[in-house]
């Protein structure tokens, strides 16, 4: 688990810990002292903490203008036991709708499980970004994560699936990934109305 790193090829155009408006503004890594844990599994010192135990993400890229964010997140996601939506919506996305981003892309390739449990932090979350004119997606869900997902109802709440899943975002600009995901979900809400 150590060896998973973060997406790094933005890095010229963005760094959170360079941006005074992230909240992970001056945060320093030590690429020889690994801290972070997954369980009892070592974790890249790349990755953010953000107050889940299990849960870890990476800021890759903001754009203030554009009102979009993209996090790249990384392990389990649990709110079952510990309520990492909660943390996910308090720590991070608050503070990021507070500096006016409303559209929140999160990449979910090494979510590795989903524990579902109450919606309320999704529900809230989407209600204020729908406010805003804004959105939460999430790309490239492993199938198993895709299934909680829906079991636990959150298609209400956030875009997911296909064709969300087999987007090829490492071949493309921030800006790029923010046109091609709203192609998608433009495309998802045809086939909801068309139903």
């Amino acid at each position: 688990m150590h060896d998973i790193e973060p997406y790094y090829f933005w890095r010229d155009e963005y760094i959170a810990s360079e941006d005074s408006d992230s909240p992970f503004f001056n945060r320093e890594y030590n690429e020889f002292f690994f801290e972070n844990k997954i369980y009892n599994y070592y974790i890249h010192p790349q990755w953010d903490p953000f107050g889940s135990p299990t849960l870890y993400t990476k800021v890759l890229y903001v754009d203030y203008d554009m009102e979009f964010a993209i996090l790249e997140m990384f392990g389990e996601w649990n709110d079952c036991i510990q309520n990492d939506i909660m943390f996910l919506k308090r720590n991070l996305a608050e503070p990021m709708m507070d500096k006016g981003i409303k559209k929140f892309i999160l990449i979910c390739e090494n979510v590795l499980n989903f524990h579902g449990h109450e919606d309320c932090y999704y529900e809230e979350w989407h209600e204020e970004v729908q406010d805003m004119g804004g959105y939460v997606a999430l790309i490239n869900t492993l199938s198993h994560v895709t299934d909680e997902l829906k079991a636990t109802y959150l298609d209400y709440y956030m875009f997911f699936g296909a064709p969300l899943d087999e987007l090829n975002w490492r071949k493309l600009k921030p800006s790029q990934v923010v046109t091609s995901v709203e192609f998608a979900l433009s495309r998802q809400n045809n086939k909801r109305i068309a139903q």
